[in-house]
Parts: C-alpha cells; structure tokens; sequence
C-alpha cells in the first residue's frame, strides 16, 4: 500500500513536471502557497538546531534538538497538519512551477508521515553517528565572536539533557523491540571511550579553543572562555558521557540483537519496502533490485577484466584484486601524504570542469580530514554541504586512518563523486537556483543526489582525467561498489544473507580493501535502503544521456545536458526524466 502511494506521488509530480509552461496564476494563491513554504522551513529550523547550524543558521547555535519522545511526537503531528494543510491549496490556480514545487513539498511531507509508524527513533545512535560524536557538530561553526563561543558552552551545557534524551529513546527501544544489531554495537564503547577523558584539553569538544580566537575577543574574555570551557568539559561533558557508557555497555549492548536484517525489527518487511521506495523514488521491488545489481555487477567485472589485460597483470581477476590491495607502491605511507595528494586531486579537477558544464558554481569548496576519533569506524570520504547563506564553504572530508588500506587508485573517482563535479557541485548550483524557495534549493532526493555523485565519476573521462589505467580501474571499482550493493543490500535485509556472506561478496567482485568493505558492510545493516539509490539514480541519468545523444544527435552538447539535469534541484527521478525529454523535445525544435 504505502509502496503505490508512492508511486502514485511520484506520478503526480511527473505530470507536473512534464507540464512545465507559461500559464497564469492566482497571485492570491501564490502568495500564501509561498508563505507557508516559508513557514515549514522556519518550522524545520526551530524543531531542529542542529540542521539549521548546519545550514549556517546561527540562531539557535546555543541548543541541540529536542529528541524528547514528547518534542518528537509534536513534530510528528506538526507534519500531519502541515500535509493536511497543503492538500487544501487549489492547485489548478498555480503557475507549473509552483505546482511542482506544491507537488515535491507534498512527496517530502508524505514521506515524513508514512514512516513515523517505523519508530527509527527509537534507534538513536549507530557506529556511523550520535550523541558519542556530538563534537562533530563545531566543523561547521564560524567560532568568529564572542557570542559563537558562548553557544559553544552553551551547547556543551547542555549536553547531559541531550544524551539522557537519546538515553531515554534507546530504553523505550528495548522495550518495544527496536534495537540495532549487536554487531554494530560493538563498535561504540570505543567511541563513547574517546569523549571520557581526563584533561579537558583531551576532549573532542575543546578542539574549538585549540585553534586561535579572534584578535576582536579582549585577551581576558578569551581567557574566561577558555576556563569556562574546561569546567564545563570536566564537571558536565565528561561526567555524562561516563554515565552513558555505563549505561551502554551494562545494559544496551548486552540486549542488542543478533540478526542484522531489517525485516527481524517489527513491521520489518514493510519498513524496508518503505525505505527502498523513498530512497530510490521508483516503485521497483526488492527482487528486481537485487537482479538490476547482478547485471550490473557481470557488466562491470567484464571493464575490469580488460583493465588487467591492459596493465599485463599475469593471474585471474581474483588475484589482480588482491595485487590492488596490497601492493605498497599503491599507498601512501603517512596521514599527511595521503591528505596533501588529495588536494593535490582537487586541485587538477577544478580547471576541467568547464569542459562538463556551462554554469559553474560559485561557492567553493576545501578538502579537510575525517576527524581521528570517529575515522577508523567511518567511511572513505564524505561531503558536508555549505551553508544556504553562503557564509560557510562546502567541505570534502577524506579518511587518513591506516593510508596503508587507502589506495591511490581510487583518489580520482572518490574525489569526482564527493566534490565535484559530483556532491559540491551539484548542491552549490542547487543552493543558487535563488528562484526556488529554500526547501526546494537544500532539496535532498537521494537517488538524484547521490545518483548525480556516481555519474560525476564517469565524467572524469570527459574531463581527460582517466588517461592512467589504474585510475580507471578505480572508476570500475567504485563503480562496483554501488552495483554490489543493490545486491548485498536486498540480500541482507530481504533475502536473508548472512553479515559474512555480504563481506565475502563484495571481496569476490571488487578490489576496495577489507576494511573499507567491512564499514560499508556495516553502514548498510545500519541504514537499510539508502544505499540503493546511487546505483539507480546513476542508471538513470545516464539512460537520459544516452536518450538526448540518440534524439539531439550532433546537436547534443555534455554541457548544455549536464546543466539541464542541475536546473532542477534534487527531484525524483520520474520528475527528472519528464524534464529532461521536454529538454531533447525543446532541443529538436
């Protein structure tokens, strides 16, 4: 049921969108349609700090989220209303734009609604994030006036609240059932460890009185801050984090469960429908998304194998793979090489980036490491998006934990798909559509964002960035990635796969190290479905690709298609194909 509701959302805003033209509109009814935009983001930034600082919204930088089961069950009748008030617009009074943009609110609120019946609240804190790495929220802080450091302290006051809340959360999930697997579990004690320390120098949350305060703060309000900031550190951070991990290791890890499916929590099947069809905005079943990442993974093993006939390696693929990840003279043997080599990738990207696309973004980005405590349970790499503002660039984040398991051959695709032109540029050109309101400009359609990343990566050949074979094998490699894991990912929470069998799969079909396959093994168990719009967004842009070279013929320029699949802003990807043959239609005429 709630899968046909979907796609019935989804066929309303293809509609919407295939109907894009010129008509007129109820000035009356425009006006109010955008001012309750403007107050659903109002509401979404006070229901939650955190995203507005992340946003570069400062206003409430001196509290984190309410994640009371009281504040959480008012946001969640707040959504309600919102839905019920937007289905009492007259859509017919509209201009097309505003229809699709009434039509992407209704998906999203839509979306909200169905899944609170899941209770993923109830599981507030995985190996990938929660109130163990609160620390990490200071990347994004300016820390330029006094006032900045002032909520700084103010939010670390407040942080025993905010881990009894999460605390709270986690006992009602014992209670009805919802607990992560023991497995990812295991992985905390060592996170919530690294926050209990004994000088409070040491903690993770003074890293914001390490680095120089403004010249503008007195020399003696900069000493109070500092010596506010230890008190604070030593008499509330550390005392609470030590009582969180008692709490942790005596009680939740012991009644974590065994099994790793999301189909074993309550309501598991339908959930996992659920997530599947939100993230990949289409209505394709677990089954056909298992079989669509088998051919791709045969499709792709066949690239590799001609990388290696290239490259004269003597032996099998299997053994090409293990050569990948083993041979020194594909690593780099410090931290600080690994990151100066990254910058060094970012830096020879940026001038091709005119060869792929007329408009080019123009907020910039910077390249920063993983921070070390939370690295060795992490990702690769990962993008943080700026500001709406423009008051703070965007940042690519890149693992140095252990270079010996970080090959270079994989630098260039990682670098394409999680700066640009892949997560950077498209969210920075997404936030300067200044025509849209700002829930459409920070839009975040998974399988269009992360399917515009791993078709960036393909890009780089229209860059003349793949001229080296093992980059190239990289561009398989990561292209692998995401095809296995429509596989894994069905397999583990439809199908019944073992944690091991996922691992041993994955090994088998690509040369990503082990330790990079066993996080990304865990983070799929830890977030069911998300993985799977990547690999389905990317077919899909590039179907579209291949429809306007057929249609437009010598008329088709990558440029001009590139920037007509970024005009839109995140939207599902049936929105994006109707835009997109109005395009070639447009381009024929």
């Amino acid at each position: 049921m709630r899968r046909r509701l979907l796609l019935g959302l989804v066929l309303v805003l293809f509609f919407a969108a295939a109907s894009l033209q010129a008509q007129p509109a109820d000035p009356a009814e425009t006006r109010r349609l955008h001012a309750f935009f403007e107050s659903e983001w109002e509401r979404g930034l006070q229901e939650r700090p955190e995203s507005a600082s992340y946003r570069g919204d400062d206003r409430w930088n001196d509290r984190w989220n309410d994640n009371s089961l009281e504040a959480i069950e008012a946001r969640h009748a707040a959504d309600r209303q919102a839905l019920a008030q937007l289905q009492r617009f007259d859509r017919e009074k509209l201009s097309a734009q505003d229809q699709l943009n009434l039509d992407v609110m209704r998906w999203q609120l839509q979306r909200a609604v169905d899944g609170q019946q899941y209770n993923r609240h109830l599981m507030p804190v995985s190996q990938m994030g929660g109130v163990q790495s609160a620390d990490g929220m200071a990347e994004v802080l300016r820390f330029a006036t006094a006032k900045d450091y002032r909520d700084w302290l103010a939010r670390m006051a407040a942080l025993p609240a905010s881990i009894e809340q999460a605390t709270a959360l986690m006992r009602e999930g014992m209670r009805l059932g919802y607990m992560p697997p023991k497995v990812l579990m295991q992985r905390i004690p060592e996170q919530i460890r690294a926050q209990v320390v004994e000088r409070p120098e040491d903690s993770p949350f003074w890293k914001a009185f390490e680095r120089p305060m403004p010249e503008a703060i007195p020399a003696s309000e900069r000493t109070a801050l500092k010596a506010q900031a230890r008190r604070v550190i030593s008499e509330q951070v550390v005392p609470a984090y030590r009582e969180f991990g008692t709490f942790f290791e005596r009680e939740y890890l012991p009644a974590s469960r065994d099994s790793i499916a999301a189909t074993d929590l309550p309501d598991g099947k339908a959930a996992y429908d659920f997530v599947a069809a939100s993230f990949t905005t289409t209505d394709l079943t677990a089954e056909q998304i298992h079989q669509i990442g088998l051919r791709e993974v045969a499709r792709i093993r066949g690239e590799m194998e001609k990388i290696r006939e290239e490259v004269g390696f003597q032996g099998d693929l299997a053994a090409f793979f293990e050569h990948l990840r083993t041979d020194p003279k594909f690593f780099h043997a410090d931290p600080e090489s690994l990151f100066t080599a990254y910058q060094a990738i970012s830096k020879r990207i940026d001038p091709e980036l005119v060869k792929i696309a007329r408009t080019i973004p123009r907020m910039p980005y910077g390249v920063r490491p993983i921070p070390a405590h939370t690295a060795a349970d992490n990702t690769t790499a990962y993008y943080q998006g700026p500001a709406l503002d423009g008051s703070r660039a965007g940042f690519y984040y890149v693992n140095l934990y252990r270079p010996e398991v970080r090959p270079t051959w994989e630098m260039m695709a990682l670098s394409l798909h999680e700066a640009v032109p892949g997560h950077h540029f498209q969210i920075a050109r997404a936030q300067e559509l200044g025509e849209l309101p700002k829930f459409r400009r920070s839009g975040g359609f998974t399988a269009y964002v992360e399917g515009w990343g791993l078709y960036a990566e393909r890009l780089g050949y229209d860059m003349g960035l793949y001229e080296d074979p093992y980059d190239r094998m990289g561009q398989h490699a990561y292209d692998m990635w995401r095809a296995v894991r429509l596989v894994v990912d069905t397999g583990m929470h439809a199908k019944g796969w073992s944690r091991q069998q996922a691992i041993d799969y994955f090994l088998d079909n690509s040369p990503k190290t082990e330790a990079d396959i066993t996080n990304e093994i865990d983070r799929y168990i830890s977030w069911p479905g998300q993985a799977l719009a990547y690999k389905i967004g990317q077919l899909k842009i590039s179907e579209l690709r291949a429809r306007a070279e057929r249609e437009l013929g010598a008329d088709f320029d990558i440029r001009d298609f590139n920037d007509a699949v970024l005009e839109t802003g995140a939207v599902p990807l049936q929105v994006l194909e109707a835009h997109i043959d109005a395009w070639i239609a447009a381009g024929k005429r």
